[in-house]
């Protein structure tokens, strides 16, 4: 069975919208009024139905298919109008190993087959240090993130970036063997292992840890890479661990009897008092270098609506992007990918909604502790929005 997204859809996410034209009207007189009327309503009826046609074949000549089976879904740039296309220009890319990236792996796919109409060049990493030291350097024009180190890349470079999406939301899950540990409260007297330190991970769980009295209660132990923390469930299954997905599923599937016993972002909710919060985890930002350079030629909005289609693919075809996210190697096999895909929080929210949750989660962050957003809440120019 077929299913299509059609490139009329496409055309209007990129903002390919041809510009009609005005002629000037010539100075008529009275006599002449009536019969250059009827011939300007026929010559625009015309005009209109040449329009409708051309672009109604344009759309089939671009039509986005993905059939079962095939696992295929692509952005083609071959009947893209040359003057759209931004073959001169590579967009240096950086993510992070984990649902950041597999968010872009369908991207990454149509870059590597040139069906996008920008070049695109990707770096994916294991610490998010390494992604944000390169992007201040100038060794990348937009990398994927936790949600908070961007406004504390905001504020240190004051005012050098700007997000253009979220494209996770909450990813952390607590998981044991320990069957005495069933929730929150659970936790008194424990030792958590978790990634993260100084990141979304770090700061979402001491905002939960202290809304409900046990932030001197928890012994909290970082690890570099959650898969570090993934190898320790082989040699003690009944350690606690918060952890992001698609390692939080990898455990449980790799280790019998290792069990979810919290999601945070229900804890997230229990304690948030802002209505428009979420538990966020990553946010696509771009250089003001970049933004600079491409505020005029639809640059920007290209990428965000390919980055939106390629999220999108991932629920059109899991299995295909599950083998993806294998071949990229996030996770090992591609069946473990596919089961932790649905609780990974892939998105690309923008706009006025992307404003609204993400600053609603800042100020939820900044109200516990500034130093978590880089000592002050960022400026509306944090905030990205696409031209309309």
């Amino acid at each position: 069975m077929k299913r299509s997204i059609l490139a009329a859809a496409l055309l209007l996410s990129l903002g390919l919208c041809a510009c009609s034209q005005k002629a000037e009207e010539p100075v008529t007189t009275a006599a002449a009024a009536a019969a250059e009327t009827e011939e300007s309503a026929q010559t625009e009826t015309e005009a209109a139905e040449t329009k409708a046609a051309s672009e109604e074949a344009e759309a089939e000549d671009m039509e986005i298919e993905v059939t079962e089976g095939e696992g295929y879904i692509g952005v083609s740039s071959e009947n893209t109008p040359a003057e759209l296309q931004y073959g001169d220009v590579t967009v240096r890319v950086g993510s992070l190993k984990g649902p950041t990236t597999m968010g872009l792996v369908n991207m990454m796919e149509w870059a590597e087959e040139g069906e996008l109409p920008f070049g695109a060049e990707f770096t994916m990493a294991t610490a998010a240090d390494e992604i944000t030291a390169k992007l201040v350097q100038g060794e990348l024009d937009i990398a994927l993130v936790p949600a908070n180190l961007a406004s504390v890349l905001y504020n240190k470079t004051e005012g050098g970036v700007s997000v253009i999406d979220i494209n996770t939301l909450g990813v952390l899950y607590g998981v044991t063997g320990d069957e005495s540990v069933t929730g929150l409260s659970d936790l008194e007297g424990k030792t958590i292992y978790m990634t993260g330190q100084g990141t979304t991970p770090q700061y979402a769980m001491d905002y939960i840890l202290a809304q409900n009295g046990m932030t001197d209660k928890v012994t909290i132990e970082y690890r570099s890479e959650a898969t570090e923390i993934a190898a320790m469930f082989a040699e003690d299954p009944t350690i606690i661990a918060v952890l992001p997905q698609p390692f939080a599923t990898v455990c449980q599937v790799q280790n019998e009897g290792v069990k979810e016993f919290m999601d945070l972002n229900e804890e997230w909710d229990k304690c948030a008092d802002s209505g428009d919060s979420m538990l966020l985890t990553g946010v696509t930002i771009a250089s003001r270098d970049f933004l600079s350079a491409h505020a005029e030629d639809g640059l920007i909005d290209a990428f965000i609506s390919t980055q939106r289609l390629s999220t999108e693919a991932v629920e059109l075809d899991t299995a295909h992007t599950a083998e993806l996210v294998a071949a990229a190697g996030i996770i090992e096999k591609a069946p473990i990918a596919e089961k932790a895909i649905p609780k990974c929080g892939i998105a690309c929210i923008t706009g006025e909604e992307m404003k609204g949750a993400l600053s609603g989660y800042l100020e939820v962050l900044e109200a516990a502790n500034a130093q978590s957003v880089g000592g002050e809440l960022p400026g509306d120019d944090f905030y990205y929005m696409e031209a309309e």
